[in-house]
């Protein structure tokens, strides 16, 4: 309780304390540790090949190496359409198990604030739009993401149980699409915006894309989801999840043709529609993260596009900036 205590009174002005980052050397994990790193924090950045926390005694060393006064929890294994269709057992289970896990021994090691990343894949498939947070149990997540989504649900439910029952302040937070320098590029297990990228920046002629162009997503620039992280981190300790968004919906066509807009792409975009067009629209309510701790997205699409395109030319690609 002393510990939990003191906790309390750092995070009215956010000073210099000892933070653990699951999945801390992946996309989102990276950026969120140069941030915390560059606050002063001492920041313990746990990655897979140090623990696997799909299993207790790994996820259980890992507390007891940090021992942490602030977790965010990041880790998940996640991928594109094509990557849940191809591994909806495997997504279940170890997003589950993970959760499940970090939540058992954030208990059990007395974790001051816990900070869980979950997905806006949990959302129903016909979900109203822009998603409110009290719809999430309004119905079953899109077929193709639905294992990794209704995984992320459960661990919901779990901080919320935990809460309850044993005083452990462990907030959900919803970002949606997320996108940036340092993404997954790999045209297998990649997301929307990396893989037009790659593809236009790869191809002269044709690209071809899965569905037809018609669903809609909302995209949140990597360092925009940062700033909510440690806003929600130091603002916000109730059991209700919150929405990370951007307050902006585009057309997969739109987006395709934005990217070959600013990638410089004048070939042939040809549509498959024999291929999975995933859920029909996603866009998010953000007025709860803004009314709870004051978050807002701060970067448009283009010039959030436009810096991505740039680190991948020069950091993947090779070819320089144009």
């Amino acid at each position: 309780m002393a510990r939990a205590a003191v906790m309390q009174r750092r995070l009215v002005a956010f000073s210099r304390m000892r933070a653990l980052v699951t999945g801390g050397g992946g996309f989102l994990g990276t950026h969120l540790v140069e941030r915390l790193r560059a606050e002063d924090h001492d920041v313990v950045v746990a990655r897979s090949a140090d623990y696997d926390l799909t299993a207790m005694d790994d996820t259980a060393r890992m507390f007891g190496d940090a021992d942490a006064e602030l977790v965010f929890h990041l880790a998940a294994e996640v991928g594109g359409i094509g990557a849940n269709r191809a591994n909806p057992g495997r997504y279940w289970f170890a997003n589950l198990a993970m959760g499940a896990n970090v939540l058992e021994q954030a208990r059990l090691h007395e974790t001051p604030k816990l900070v869980i990343v979950g997905t806006v894949c949990a959302y129903p498939k016909f979900a109203a739009v822009p998603f409110t947070e009290d719809d999430l149990w309004e119905g079953y997540p899109e077929e193709t993401n639905a294992p990794y989504g209704v995984a992320k649900k459960a661990v919901l439910v779990g901080a919320q149980a935990y809460r309850e029952q044993y005083g452990l302040d462990a907030i959900f937070l919803l970002p949606t699409n997320l996108y940036g320098p340092r993404d997954n590029f790999d045209l297998e297990t990649s997301h929307v915006i990396p893989a037009l990228i790659r593809k236009m920046v790869e191809s002269e002629d044709e690209v071809v894309l899965w569905g037809d162009g018609s669903p809609t997503r909302e995209f949140l620039y990597v360092d925009d989801c940062v700033a909510g992280l440690v806003l929600a981190a130091e603002r916000y300790n109730g059991p209700e999840p919150v929405n990370l968004g951007a307050a902006h919906e585009i057309s997969i066509k739109e987006l395709a043709e934005l990217i070959a807009d600013v990638t410089g792409y004048h070939g042939r975009i040809t549509w498959d529609s024999e291929k999975p067009n995933g859920q029909p629209r996603r866009s998010v309510d953000g007025s709860r993260a803004r009314e709870l701790f004051g978050f807002e997205a701060k970067t448009a699409l283009r010039e959030g596009i436009e810096r991505t395109v740039a680190w991948y030319r020069t950091a993947v690609a090779g070819v320089g900036t144009t």
